[in-house]
């Protein structure tokens, strides 16, 4: 387990999780997010990083998944196979990888629908949607635009603001890069920094753009085949010449290095 912080919101402990009974997808995985932090999880694609958030956030059972062993607490409290909505009560809140805003509401309707589970007020939930705009200033010129029509960026600032509208403890991201334009990715981050600092938002994001998520985390870990098989402090991963060529470059041979095979890393063996 890594020691970013004595205080952890997220424990997730020697989790594997199975679908449909028979295909097991994660084997073993634990890491912490410390308690206001920013903590990347790294990987390709089918490393597992979708499922270790669908675990967490109570959203497996739609697919016919479930965590076999191990356990997830939040706050102390045992998430463990609990359903979605509950979740998002408890204050960690998903933002699924695709944007998936509703389409024919308008960018301040798709908003509002994220406040659904609070019961804090409307005074509340009014002065925290006039909060979303200022945060994503290029949303509060198309307020009455039905985001079907808005780009993709702009989907992926109405879906994180709808996320927020919840009042999470955690935010929760997926690829919230996957598709953009370099610059709309820079402000996503960009975005995503400020809220951890100025709304307190503790932050997970799951990315496979290894450079600007090291570049904006405190804390990160990378997955391969359904392990974690790497962790650090972000600044040290960026240094790491492993990670650097198994993102960024390739190997003499050809094709790019799985960690499996790189001599001077040592897997730690959670499971054990």
């Amino acid at each position: 387990m890594n020691k970013q912080n004595s205080e952890n919101l997220l424990e997730v402990n020697n989790i594997e999780v199975v679908y449909n009974d028979i295909i097991q997808v994660l084997r073993g995985v634990s890491f912490n997010v410390a308690k206001g932090g920013i903590v990347a999880l790294l990987g390709t694609n089918g490393a597992g990083k979708t499922t270790t958030l669908r675990a967490i956030s109570g959203l497996l059972k739609p697919e016919n998944g479930f965590i076999k062993d191990g356990y997830v607490k939040f706050e102390g409290i045992d998430i463990t196979n609990v359903l979605g909505t509950q979740v998002v009560k408890l204050g960690a809140v998903m933002v699924p990888e695709g944007r998936r805003v509703f389409k024919h509401l308008t960018v301040d309707e798709n908003i509002r629908v994220g406040s659904i589970t609070r019961k804090d007020g409307s005074q509340a939930i009014r002065k925290d949607q006039k909060l979303m705009y200022d945060h994503f200033p290029r949303l509060a010129r198309i307020i009455n635009r039905l985001a079907g029509y808005c780009s993709g960026g702009e989907q992926q600032m109405i879906a994180i603001a709808r996320a927020l509208m919840a009042s999470p403890t955690m935010l929760m991201l997926d690829e919230p890069s996957l598709g953009l334009a370099p610059l709309l990715v820079k402000e996503i981050f960009e975005n995503i920094e400020a809220i951890n600092k100025e709304m307190d938002t503790t932050i997970l994001v799951v990315e496979q753009n290894a450079k600007i998520a090291l570049q904006m985390s405190d804390y990160a870990y990378i997955m391969e085949s359904g392990k974690i098989v790497l962790e650090g402090p972000s600044k040290e991963l960026r240094d790491n010449p492993d990670v650097k060529e198994f993102y960024m470059g390739v190997t003499q041979g050809g094709g790019r290095k799985s960690f499996k095979e790189v001599k001077s890393y040592k897997r730690r063996k959670r499971w054990m």
